[in-house]
């Protein structure tokens, strides 16, 4: 089936269609840029390691479906049925939990491939010196891939487990505290947990895992900046 970052469906059926979007999902994921990631981290180290080239190996890919987002995903996480706004919060780690449970739920059956970018879209700051659509736009699958999900009647939802700054990135702020004030993106990393299903059958919950990088200047709310290849302890 359609997964990224881990176990692989137990429905036949979709084997094929995962093998493709896992191999697709981490070629783009690590050839999209993570300009704003190298704005905010002073420390060189995690740096490499958000970008890829430290020598620790990366995470498995999500599900390809898995890490789509989706207009059934609401502000604490929990899918809703209805198309969401981005919340209005200047709590990067309470957007970026938002933000996850939206990058993992989805529903084909009520969103075609371009509506659900554009609803994407709209979690992303203005700032394009520090907006990395790509490794956002990267998490959906291309229109092709989405038209067979629609017509298998897939869908996903997601629950958000917790949120936090990694260790790494916390180091780097107390190192340079004003290095941040430039770009005002913070490095959060989320987990909890998706569940996918389509017509006559659906996988159990599994465990998700991302790193995101969210924008949140003093003055206005918070805002998608991008997806990191890897995802920081």
């Amino acid at each position: 089936m359609l997964k990224r970052h881990s176990k692989r469906p137990r429905t036949p059926r979709f084997a094929a269609l995962t093998s493709r979007t896992a191999s697709w999902s981490m070629n783009r994921r690590l050839a999209a840029g993570i300009a704003a990631l190298a704005v905010l981290a002073g420390a060189a180290g995690l740096t490499a390691y958000l970008t890829g080239d430290s020598d620790k190996p990366a995470s498995s890919p999500p599900p390809a479906s898995a890490s789509c987002p989706s207009p059934s995903a609401s502000a604490d996480g929990e899918s809703s049925g209805s198309v969401p706004k981005p919340p209005s919060t200047r709590d990067p780690v309470e957007f970026a939990k938002a933000a996850a449970g939206a990058l993992w739920s989805y529903d084909t059956r009520r969103t075609t491939q371009p509506q659900h970018l554009a609803w994407l879209k709209a979690w992303m700051t203005s700032e394009s010196k520090y907006a990395d659509w790509a490794s956002v736009s990267s998490q959906v699958p291309d229109p092709t891939l989405w038209s067979r999900m629609r017509d298998n009647g897939q869908y996903a939802t997601a629950k958000v487990a917790e949120g936090h700054m990694p260790q790494a990135f916390k180091n780097a702020l107390a190192e340079n505290p004003g290095g941040i004030t430039d770009a005002y993106v913070y490095v959060v990393t989320v987990s909890g947990k998706q569940s996918i299903a389509w017509r006559g059958g659906g996988a159990g919950a599994e465990g998700r895992s991302i790193t995101v990088a969210i924008q949140c200047r003093p003055d206005r709310n918070c805002a998608l900046a991008g997806v990191t290849p890897r995802v920081a302890p």
